[in-house]
């Protein structure tokens, strides 16, 4: 891909990665004021919308691997504010310790591409042949 080519996405993954968004804010904001419930309550549908949105981005590489890295960005965001809420997040073996791990993993992946993946003409090339499938995909499915 060049500078030039319009990168487009299905307005179906757009509204979806939107509502993504609230959720993920609604979730913090309840992290923020301590609202405990709330906050254990909203990991479901924001992790759950994560995977979905990862899930509809498998077959194009470049989305997949940073919906990886989402997916697991958030997971250690809520490890990190259930230790915060039930005190659990100091210490050697701290929730927020144990949370490096999955921000440690989404890192490396994030890594992988932008070292091995990205910087490959070839590898450009064949993300906008994907993007193009995935976009003809959507717009050929059956609508509900």
């Amino acid at each position: 891909m060049n500078d030039d080519q319009v990168y487009c996405i299905p307005a179906k993954f757009r509204r979806i990665e939107n509502l993504h968004i609230l959720l993920w804010l609604l979730k913090d904001i309840c992290w923020a004021l301590n609202l405990r419930v709330a906050g254990l309550i909203m990991i479901v549908p924001t992790l759950t919308v994560a995977i979905l949105i990862t899930w509809q981005t498998r077959r194009i590489t470049a989305e997949l691997l940073h919906n990886l890295a989402v997916v697991l960005w958030i997971t250690a965001n809520c490890l990190w504010m259930i230790g915060e809420f039930y005190g659990w997040d100091e210490g050697k073996f701290g929730t927020r310790r144990l949370a490096l791990i999955p921000f440690g993993t989404g890192l490396m992946i994030l890594a992988y591409y932008y070292i091995f993946l990205a910087p490959s003409k070839r590898f450009r090339q064949k993300m906008q042949r994907e993007m193009e499938v995935a976009v003809k995909q959507v717009q050929e499915a059956p609508r509900s």
